[in-house]
């Protein structure tokens, strides 16, 4: 029976299990022997990642080819809008090519988030707000160069949902285990929305 590990990565944590640099790693956090991650989340960003001790499940999930849908809460330096959210819809150019997202909405009040520390830096002079972004890709900071190139430069970042899978309670560093039979099961039921 494989495992798949839900678990919300806390800020400023590198998503593996050693560092040659003495930075926070999962292993202070994930006891568990034996699992990896199934994709990367960066060191300045949070929320969930997902772990598997099933190496056919974690090619599946991480794998480009699926295209795995993820969710993130963005906030933002700036007064997101709709147009702010088409422009991100209908694609803008990166370096490494064009990237859009496949949903993009503004969140009126802040996601209920737990406080992050250190907190962000706050200018008095410049507002800021928080949008909910789906990309099914995964380059390398990826939403915060998205954002930055519609003028919404990227001050917090939080993975909320991997396929149907959501962050749900979890409070930075908790972790739920789901037990499973079948990796590809597994896999089908993250795509589908099944339960």
């Amino acid at each position: 029976m494989s495992k798949l590990i839900v678990f919300n990565k806390p800020f400023q944590v590198l998503s593996q299990f050693k560092d040659a640099e003495g930075r926070s790693t999962l292993a202070e956090f994930i006891k568990i022997k034996k699992v990896y991650a199934a994709g990367r989340l960066d060191y300045d960003s949070e929320g969930l990642m997902l772990l598997t001790d099933d190496g056919r499940l974690q090619s599946l999930i991480s794998h480009p080819r699926h295209k795995l849908e993820k969710t993130y809460w963005v906030q933002v330096e700036g007064v997101a809008n709709h147009s702010h959210c088409e422009a991100l819809m209908a694609g803008v150019d990166l370096k490494d090519g064009p990237a859009s997202a496949i949903n993009c909405k503004t969140i009126s009040c802040a996601p209920k988030v737990w406080r992050r520390d250190p907190p962000i830096r706050v200018r008095k002079t410049v507002a800021d707000s928080w949008i909910e972004l789906t990309i099914n890709e995964g380059r390398n900071r990826q939403v915060r160069r998205m954002t930055a190139a519609v003028g919404l430069p990227t001050l917090r970042l939080i993975r909320a949902q991997i396929g149907n899978l959501r962050l749900g309670n979890l409070l930075p560093g908790e972790l739920k285990v789901i037990h499973s039979d079948d990796a590809m099961q597994t896999f089908k039921k993250l795509l589908k929305g099944k339960p």
